[in-house]
């Protein structure tokens, strides 16, 4: 269970929805999900808290389900960008203190901003950007965008570092990179020191600038 429960309200039952709907159940979350296909509702209501066919641009359909009452939104409206961006108004305006919403696009996302959402999502443009990633680093084994220019990676440790200490490979003054945890085989270090050792399997997680991780990534 979640230990801050929260409530949370998903529109829109697309595959980003949906998941996202089932995750905040799975940690314990109570979640009303909206969306305008019957389907949709039906194959997700055994799932979540509450499954509601409704038109979420109706003000008054929103009011009636308690909108107003939930401490964060998720905005999940796919192909209609003005649907979505009505939405995310209406529901800032009812003074929900968290609308998180997704958007098609940098432009869609740059107004989703200016009506009120709190933070915009780019789900297909984040996948595949992390996708791209793994793809061109050979020993990233994932990777994680956290602000512009700023991300998490998991690296393999490489032959050149094994049986080096975290001081002698210096990271941090060679690439401006912080190493934040270190994962060997089904442990987790989540407060690497100077003198841990590097071994052949350990991954290390690292947070940093992407032009640095892309630098360090070979090295």
């Amino acid at each position: 269970m979640a230990r801050n429960k929260k409530d949370f309200l998903v529109i829109g039952l697309g595959r980003f929805g949906e998941s996202v709907a089932r995750s905040l159940v799975e940690r314990g979350h109570e979640v009303l999900a909206i969306d305008l296909d019957e389907d949709l509702v039906r194959e997700l209501s055994p799932v979540v808290t509450h499954a509601v066919q409704a038109n979420a641009t109706d003000e008054n359909a929103l009011e009636s389900l308690g909108a107003r009452n939930f401490d964060v939104a998720i905005v999940a409206i796919g192909d209609n960008v003005y649907a979505n961006t009505l939405v995310t108004l209406m529901l800032k305006e009812m003074g929900l203190p968290c609308v998180i919403s997704k958007a098609k696009s940098k432009i869609h996302g740059k107004i989703l901003k200016k009506v009120g959402a709190d933070r915009v999502v780019f789900p297909e443009w984040d996948m595949g950007n992390r996708l791209a990633n793994s793809l061109l680093t050979a020993n990233v084994q994932d990777y994680l965008g956290l602000a512009p220019n700023y991300s998490i990676m998991e690296i393999k440790a490489q032959k050149s570092w094994i049986g080096k200490t975290l001081a002698e490979l210096n990271f941090r003054s060679r690439f401006g990179v912080n190493v934040v945890a270190i994962l060997k085989n089904s442990d987790i270090n989540l407060s690497p020191i100077a003198e841990d050792e590097i071994i052949e399997g350990d991954i290390l997680v690292v947070i940093g600038h992407n032009d640095d991780l892309e630098r360090m990534d070979g090295k």
